[in-house]
């Protein structure tokens, strides 16, 4: 499944969910995070679960893509739980909300956001893809709602 297409003109704004297990190969992450996105220049951010900023696989999807990488708690994640195409038990009982790779998309994109891929699995990770309808700043401005703003777009971790 692939993100709608637009005309050539038309320059979306998408944010890359990712979810993974710990160790996940990079390589395995950034091909699954190609294979559903038709327009890489589209990609605004990559946004995840706090508890993986660390992992090199996550800061490989924001090299590939040269956007930054923006984590957010699980109750953030958690709140996003109406809103999301496949919730999950199992993700629940592991991470403390419902989904990741949907739920990072859609709180990274904003209120008005609607996911147009949902997500997506191979062996080890998890990708889905929002459409913002609103601007996207770096970092959320809900004192509610914090994210972690992780640039490894230009190298590095």
């Amino acid at each position: 499944m692939h993100a709608e297409a637009t005309p050539m003109d038309a320059r979306r704004l998408l944010v890359v969910g990712l979810g993974c297990e710990r160790g996940t190969p990079p390589a395995e992450l950034v091909d699954l995070a190609r294979s559903v996105v038709d327009r890489p220049e589209d990609v605004a951010f990559v946004a995840t679960l706090d508890m993986r900023a660390d992992e090199p696989a996550m800061h490989a999807v924001a090299r590939h893509f040269a956007v930054p990488l923006v984590t957010f708690p699980a109750g953030r994640l958690e709140a996003e739980t109406p809103r999301l195409a496949n919730p999950s038990a199992v993700v629940f009982a592991h991470a403390g909300c419902h989904g990741v790779a949907e739920a990072a998309a859609l709180a990274k994109a904003g209120a008005h956001a609607r996911l147009v891929v949902e997500k997506t699995k191979s062996a080890r990770a998890t990708v889905a893809i929002a459409e913002s309808f609103q601007g996207l700043a770096p970092l959320s401005l809900e004192s509610d709602s914090p994210s972690s703003f992780i640039d490894s777009s230009r190298g590095g971790a």
